[in-house]
């Protein structure tokens, strides 16, 4: 009998410490910009759902992701350590190998060791398999398994690069063995058209590349043959990714779960469900928005409806800033009808300019977090130790070496100081430093503005500073005016650089 009640007790100890652990749902974003939410003041659409996590939650007026582009602001989340700090991790190919490490500590490692269920679920772009890439008719590895997930079903890469096809766990889904895939990105496989050489077939035009291999009506990046019955619609990869986000919440429901849930919205090809098409009145790219509100607004109600709510932490927030043509001829530009997708600031996706990683961030837990707005500096590559402390995990000296713990500014005890800096990537490697009301750019070459996109880049052959209290457009350059901040921010990002300062 004792021994019976001893076990009895140990089984409910475990439960209560179970329940004690928050729920950790992340959803992450595509290319949204910071004026692109009603709730950061966006007059020409509205986001109900994402709106309603920030009025019961907490807004961020000043974070940040680690770079103006998708690969290495992920990368940098799930190692807590800047991308630029490892080559390799500029924009991957969509026949990449795992780019992250299987020997290192990662956030969804570090919470599988806290007693988590971990799921990756959406647009990957991290790599996949070994050295060389992967087979894509085998067994897929490494990949997120290998690096702390216990479930996944992604997009390998992302919607404008083959192969457009899911894969879960390590394998691609309903994939015929009488039709294997094959993938290039240097020269031409199999029969397929091209969006270059038949653009009569294509239901999306080009303004420019993504003019490989046509699959439903639309050109990639990348050439493709092979696997026809595995091959997704674009206009039910929101409802797929959903539902298998939903899926894995149910499953997990239990016990303590991390949902890594990447949306494939607003990315290009932005191609809408028929729910969505013309509602939004800002042409596809409105459109897209009105679906990823539609994405929120359905876990939410999956987290509800399973009494999950109270104890779990939502995290929402972008990859990087907003772009508008950024490959196809989806009348982003011409329908933007006075929407600003990056609010007051300057740049967007690809940028040095603050519109390049100033983006939306909400954390949303009901009965923890008092609604409200913050103004304190956080960066993403901060989660990973801040759920660590969460979570009372020790992280050795090696692991995240630039994520800060803050946990009282993502739970709202700070909402003013946050983080002493942030570290800002652009699309050629140019760095940045945020500090107090002072930005410094590194002296960079490049073009002054990408062609296609129209974005400003911020290179300059000569250092920039701006006051972005006084100046948060950044248009008065006061490098030459300020000898002493200059000398400070300069000594302070090389130091960075050098990892010679202390978390």
């Amino acid at each position: 009998m004792k021994i019976f009640q001893f076990f009895a007790f140990v089984l409910l100890w475990n439960i209560a410490q179970a329940q004690q652990k928050p729920n950790i749902v992340f959803i992450y974003t595509d290319d949204l910009g910071y004026g692109d939410l009603s709730c950061y003041g966006a007059n020409k659409i509205s986001t109900p759902n994402i709106d309603a996590l920030a009025n019961n939650g907490l807004r961020f007026t000043s974070a940040f992701a680690t770079s103006s582009t998708c690969t290495p602001s992920r990368f940098s989340l799930m190692t807590g350590k800047y991308a630029w700090r490892k080559s390799g991790t500029d924009i991957a190919p969509g026949d990449a190998a795992l780019l992250i490490p299987t020997n290192i500590n990662t956030m969804p490692k570090m919470l599988q060791k806290a007693g988590y269920k971990t799921g990756a679920i959406g647009k990957w772009h991290l790599g996949l398999g070994p050295k060389g890439g992967p087979d894509w008719n085998g067994e897929i590895k490494p990949g997120p398994l290998e690096i702390g997930f216990d479930y996944c079903f992604l997009i390998p890469a992302t919607a404008d690069r083959v192969p457009t096809v899911y894969m879960e766990n390590r394998r691609i889904v309903n994939l015929d063995s009488k039709d294997p895939i094959q993938v290039n990105y240097q020269h031409k496989v199999g029969n397929e058209p091209t969006g270059e050489e038949n653009p009569e077939l294509l239901k999306m035009k080009l303004s420019e590349g993504h003019a490989q291999t046509i699959v439903n009506g639309i050109s990639r990046i990348g050439y493709m043959t092979g696997g026809h019955a595995a091959r997704w619609k674009d206009e039910d990869l929101a409802i797929d990714i959903t539902n298998k986000s939903i899926e894995f919440i149910e499953k997990n429901k239990s016990n303590p779960f991390f949902l890594y849930l990447a949306t494939n919205d607003i990315h290009v090809p932005r191609s809408p469900n028929e729910q969505f098409i013309g509602k939004s009145g800002l042409g596809p790219r409105g459109d897209v928005i009105l679906q990823l509100d539609w994405t929120v607004g359905k876990v939410v109600e999956a987290l509800d409806s399973l009494g999950l709510s109270e104890n779990t932490l939502i995290i929402f927030s972008s990859d990087n800033g907003p772009v508008l043509d950024d490959g196809y001829a989806d009348f982003a530009n011409e329908m933007l009808n006075g929407h600003k997708p990056a609010g007051i600031y300057k740049g967007g996706k690809y940028s040095a300019y603050d519109a390049g990683t100033r983006v939306p961030f909400i954390a949303y837990w009901p009965g923890k977090i008092k609604p409200g707005v913050s103004t304190a500096k956080i960066s993403q590559v901060d989660l990973y130790a801040s759920f660590a402390a969460m979570n009372k995990q020790m992280l050795s000296s090696d692991d995240a070496p630039d994520s800060f713990n803050l946990q009282d500014v993502l739970l709202g005890k700070d909402r003013k100081k946050g983080r002493r800096y942030i570290v800002q990537h652009a699309l050629n490697g140019t760095l940045s430093l945020l500090k107090e009301n002072w930005k410094y750019i590194e002296p960079a070459e490049g073009p002054k503005v990408q062609r296609v996109t129209n974005i400003e880049l911020g290179n300059s052959s000569v250092p920039q500073l701006f006051n972005l209290k006084a100046d948060p457009k950044e248009e008065h350059n006061s490098y030459d005016d300020q000898p002493k901040i200059r000398k400070q921010m300069e000594g302070l990002l090389k130091r960075i650089k050098e990892q010679t300062i202390s978390r």
